[in-house]
């Protein structure tokens, strides 16, 4: 009830949601075998599921992002102590007039785009450029969305899956030019869609976890065509209601650890 929201609709089914999350980690952790670290729940702060928007993992450096809402910002506190206990070499945001959320960094693998949303602004940028000095980094407005991946996401390790709308394919636009690199595009139909998981596991390959068919029936179809891929489809129809997507549930470190 207490969860941010862009637009006022029906209410999350709490234990549905809860479900629904179980799978979501189930899949990470029994079906691929990754290491999963659980943050504690605090009650006091509502959108705290959506640990994305709190921390940008790059190789061994970890930058702790400061959220664009400010009930958000106590949110960090619990990622940091997270992150210290993996070795990484952790980055603070401390500019007060700088804002990040995770959800508007999209790192293709060789460079990151960000985007300039109501939550992110150009300093938050700025200072992810200074913390990544080893990729380029490109900035893109985003006006009718949360996120920047709200309607984008990496697919594939060349591949950027994007909604259809038009802010979307604008957005899309913008990143192809700022680009000196040719990425390939897989278009789906539902913006909410082309938010997406893509992993690399030594022993299953190309893994993508996508929005079920019974959510987003005709974007499922596109995915499908993915024949390289091993796929997964995930419901997320609760945590939508309040903004959240595939991506926004976790932070995605490669490096092997004893949790």
């Amino acid at each position: 009830r207490q969860a941010l929201r862009s637009n006022p609709g029906p209410e999350v089914d709490f234990a549905r949601a809860e479900r629904e999350f179980q799978l979501y980690v189930g899949v990470l952790r029994d079906k691929l075998g990754l290491q999963v670290l659980e943050l504690p729940a605090d009650e006091s702060l509502p959108d705290c599921v959506f640990v994305e928007d709190a921390a940008v993992v790059c190789e061994e450096t970890a930058l702790l992002t400061r959220p664009g809402a400010p009930s958000r910002r106590k949110e960090v506190e619990a990622m940091k102590r997270a992150l210290e206990g993996l070795n990484l070499n952790i980055v603070e945001m401390v500019d007060e007039n700088a804002t990040l959320d995770g959800g508007d960094v999209l790192f293709t693998g060789r460079e990151f785009f960000v985007g300039l949303s109501r939550r992110t602004n150009q300093r938050g940028a700025e200072i992810l450029a200074d913390t990544f000095k080893d990729y380029a980094v490109s900035t893109v407005p985003v006006h009718d969305s949360l996120h920047l991946k709200s309607f984008c996401s990496m697919a594939g390790p060349n591949l950027i899956a994007i909604g259809s709308s038009e802010a979307a394919q604008k957005a899309l636009k913008t990143m192809q030019q700022m680009s000196d690199h040719r990425y390939d595009k897989l278009t789906v139909p539902d913006d909410a869609a082309a938010n997406c998981i893509y992993l690399n596991i030594p022993s299953k390959g190309h893994v993508l976890l996508h929005r079920a068919p019974e959510e987003y029936p005709e974007s499922a179809k596109v995915f499908e065509k993915l024949k390289d891929h091993m796929l997964i489809p995930i419901a997320s129809t609760e945590l939508e209601k309040v903004d959240g997507s595939l991506t926004c549930c976790s932070v995605l470190i490669n490096k092997s650890s004893e949790l």
